[in-house]
């Protein structure tokens, strides 16, 4: 039969590990989403976002409420009747994505017997208080039984089967490790390790089935021999008893504190546990747990006796353990699962791949001649101070073979060529000549630029439309022809939080599309939001000025508000 129940337990293991590996953990949460942290953590998460701190606030994290049912057993004296029921309820914590505190009320009904039988009852006051008489020795050292006083010396010594039921209940405090959401190649997993250790208190109340209706058992036709193997002793103490324990067992009296009528005990809990996720709200846990308390009456013996009734106090005390299957619900809204299902190590493993927050240092690319054309690409040192075309060549506007930073003419007719050193020609200029000759014009990022579209969003929407999409495309082309030039993205209207707020996600929304779709960099972008003098609905683009400076990114002033 035992063979059998292990052969089914394995099998069920089996159907829940394949389950649980063929669902995903939970995806990490959007750091971006600022709805998720709680406000006493909002400054630190805004510096973050901003670049200033390198560590994102913690989330809020959903609470699990567990309820469970399995196989109660007390380890003592007397040999445990297994299984029996037990049935438990937890709430439970993560103070971390490793830690976690819960609370947990056990309730358990254990059974034992025992199928030697026992003569040594003498100080057992279950027994003796219901008239069975163990053996004593008398002065001179001979063993007679108790029943000699009643019938002569040839008295036979009385023999019982210890047996008890005791019905235990704890609550406890426990701290839960996870062992394996910490992965270093895999981002994922569909089960989660723990170890559970705990400290509480225990009650337990413990009784003897010692009669008969008011009768005592006739334990002496099991033990004269004529059932000499476990099994056939089990059978046949089975038959004769019934299930009554009417007798309460030993409970110390009144030198242990009492609760409930009970006797009361601390105690101490250590356990392994693996749950199995159905989904990103339900799990499927089995444990087992084994509590330890300073007691040796939780089978309802503590007394260690010879044959000849020689008691003394056992040294081992009883524990109880509860092995069991369950049932844990994630609760809480805006917010994460439990950070046990969590991988730390998931949005920094994302960053490094694909990064959206991730602050990188401008390229720094050498340029010797400090012409604006990285030495890469520059076909000669140029002097300090000439101007250079795209290849880093000194720009000679006539073509006369002097550059234009040392020509005292800077268009000299080819028919006036060819000029000195200065770059003269041979032609005499008229006085005026040199004011025939205008300077280049000045090109800024407005010019380069030019008038930058407009982008229009839906009322109370902040997706980008697939029309805006197509602007946004023509503004990424001018901006990657002119890598130096930034642009400031701009949003209206902050009459109340509601505007205000979604004025934030237009230009966020904006900003965000330029720099993961388009691939342009964030700090080419300076974020302003709630302005006066537009469209609601509308975020306008404009060329920085040159010296222009702002931020690329601003924290959300109302998160609880935001768009999703």
């Amino acid at each position: 039969m035992a063979s059998k129940k292990y052969t089914l337990l394995a099998g069920f293991l089996c159907l829940l590990a394949s389950t649980g590996f063929s669902q995903r953990v939970g995806a990490s949460y959007d750091v971006k989403d600022t709805s998720l942290v709680p406000s006493k953590r909002l400054p630190q998460h805004s510096e973050f976002l901003n670049g200033t701190n390198n560590f994102p606030a913690k989330p809020r994290n959903q609470w699990e409420l567990g309820v469970k049912f399995g196989a109660f057993n007390v380890s003592g004296d007397v040999p445990s009747v297994f299984p029996t029921g037990g049935f438990g309820l937890h709430v439970r914590k993560a103070f971390g994505y490793i830690f976690s505190l819960r609370a947990e009320y056990m309730y358990g009904t254990g059974k034992g017997l025992d199928w030697l039988y026992n003569e040594n009852y003498g100080k057992n006051s279950a027994w003796t208080s219901n008239g069975y008489s163990a053996p004593f020795r008398t002065p001179s050292g001979q063993i007679i039984s108790q029943l000699a006083n009643l019938g002569g010396p040839n008295a036979p010594l009385e023999h019982v089967f210890y047996n008890y039921k005791t019905k235990v209940q704890d609550l406890s405090i426990e701290g839960v490790v996870t062992l394996n959401n910490i992965r270093f190649h895999k981002s994922k997993t569909g089960f989660n390790l723990y170890g559970i250790a705990g400290v509480g208190g225990t009650i337990y109340d413990t009784h003897v089935n010692a009669l008969n209706g008011q009768s005592k058992y006739n334990f002496q036709s099991l033990g004269n021999g004529t059932y000499k193997d476990r099994k056939s002793t089990l059978k046949a103490l089975r038959n004769l008893l019934d299930d009554s324990y009417e007798t309460p067992a030993e409970n110390q009296g009144t030198r242990r504190p009492k609760l409930f009528g009970n006797t009361f005990k601390p105690s101490g809990t250590l356990g392994l546990g693996v749950a199995f996720k159905v989904s990103n709200r339900v799990n499927i846990a089995i444990e087992e747990r084994h509590s330890f308390v300073k007691d040796d009456l939780l089978d309802g013996q503590r007394w260690q006796e010879s044959a000849w009734g020689d008691a003394t106090l056992t040294r081992d005390y009883d524990s109880y353990n509860f092995g069991s299957i369950g049932l844990n619900f994630n609760l809480g809204g805006k917010s994460v699962e439990p950070l046990w299902w969590l991988n730390p190590l998931d949005y920094a493993y994302s960053e490094i791949r694909n990064p959206r927050l991730m602050r990188l240092p401008k390229p720094v690319l050498p340029d010797q001649d400090a012409d604006g054309v990285t030495d890469q690409f520059d076909q000669e040192q140029t002097p300090q101070g000439c101007p250079v075309d795209s290849h880093g060549v000194t720009k000679d506007t006539d073509g006369d073979g002097v550059p234009d930073c040392k020509d005292k003419e800077l268009v000299t007719p080819t028919y006036c060529q060819p000029v000195d050193a200065d770059g003269v020609g041979k032609c005499p200029c008229p006085e005026d000549c040199k004011g025939l000759i205008q300077p280049p014009p000045v090109v800024t990022c407005e010019t380069k630029l030019g008038a930058l579209p407009s982008v229009a969003f839906k009322a109370g929407s902040n997706k980008v439309a697939d029309d805006a999409k197509a602007v946004l495309a023509t503004v990424a082309a001018k901006l990657r022809n002119s890598p130096e030039c930034k642009v400031v993205v701009i949003g209206y209207c902050s009459s109340n939080k509601k505007e205000q707020q979604l004025s934030w996600d237009h230009v966020n929304a904006v900003i965000n599309y330029l720099v993961e779709k388009e691939g342009i960099s964030a700090d080419r972008f300076i974020f302003n939001y709630g302005q006066d003098g537009g469209d609601c609905n509308t975020v306008d683009l404009r060329a920085a000025a040159d010296g222009e400076e702002g931020p690329n990114t601003v924290p959300a002033p109302h998160p609880n508000l935001r768009k999703n």
